[in-house]
């Protein structure tokens, strides 16, 4: 199909796919905009309302994934830098902590050199696990059982040291005390210190879903319309399903366009008990 009867859609899809291709390449605005045969402007405006990130956030993204494989597959932390086509191992660490949760090497490692703290206790939801580094909270999570908790922080930090706290210390503490609050209806406002990793798309998710007002509901499709991404909706409940920090990253309030309550991670009674409590708390404020 030739250029000029392509949709702008179908153009920015094909420059995706060139950026997966040559990312180790030096991949300038102006350089994709060539590829799509676009001005700067509209190439730009047209890539953020298709994929809902900007041209250097894609790339930026689609690097970091060819790090971590690099990484994951055993390569030297440098040379699998200068292979995901960064230009230098500054520029990688430097946004380590955004990216990686880590640096490129603990990464590699399976955690290796990191130290994760976490607590199990007993809330209204069942048992919770949280798990913090010395950056913030990087686990946050529901489930039957403490050891099923515990063998999942496991499974994501395979080689990280961690060390389980026998009662909540500070922080923990205080974290606990507002998750509590928070389930009682006490705090609507759930604010705790995240160390987490993601793609620039599931971070524009995530912080979107923060800023959906207590006891409020949104469809997958609805998310989608407000980051400029119509038709994005199961990215967006994909985003919503790698979300590794429940309540913190408010996940339970995206359901499906039917009315049905869609996916959660921590199962469906905890999120209609979620949704239910929410709703409560905040007509008995009115």
């Amino acid at each position: 199909m030739e250029k000029s009867k392509e949709t702008a859609a179908q153009r920015i899809r094909s420059v995706c796919r060139y950026i997966e291709r040559h990312y180790e390449e030096p991949l300038t605005t102006e350089r994709l905009a060539g590829i799509a045969a676009m001005s700067r402007f509209h190439f730009a405006r047209s890539f953020r309302a298709v994929m809902g990130v900007t041209p250097k956030e894609y790339v930026s993204g689609v690097r970091v994934r060819a790090l971590k494989r690099g990484l994951r597959d055993g390569r030297g932390v440098d040379g699998a830098i200068y292979d995901a086509g960064y230009g230098s191992p500054s520029r990688v660490y430097e946004r380590a902590a955004q990216r990686l949760g880590m640096t490129p090497g603990e990464y590699r490692r399976g955690g290796e050199g990191v130290e994760i703290s976490f607590v199990s206790v007993e809330t209204q939801l069942g048992q919770m696990t949280i798990g913090a580094t010395d950056r913030g909270i990087c686990f946050l999570q529901f489930g039957d059982s403490q050891e099923a908790l515990q063998a999942q922080l496991r499974r994501e930090y395979s080689r990280a040291t961690i060390v389980e706290l026998p009662e909540p210390q500070p922080p923990f503490d205080a974290w606990v005390a507002a998750v509590n609050r928070y389930l009682a209806g006490e705090a609507p406002h759930l604010e705790l210190p995240l160390d987490i990793r993601a793609t620039a798309f599931q971070l524009r998710v995530w912080k979107y879903l923060q800023a959906i007002p207590y006891g409020d509901l949104q469809s997958y499709g609805e998310v989608a319309e407000a980051l400029g991404r119509p038709g994005s909706a199961r990215a967006v409940a994909q985003a919503c399903g790698h979300n590794r920090v429940a309540l913190a990253i408010p996940c339970h309030r995206i359901i499906r366009g039917d009315g049905d309550l869609g996916g959660y991670r921590w199962g469906l009674e905890r999120k209609r008990t979620l949704i239910e409590m929410e709703r409560a708390h905040r007509a008995a404020r009115t």
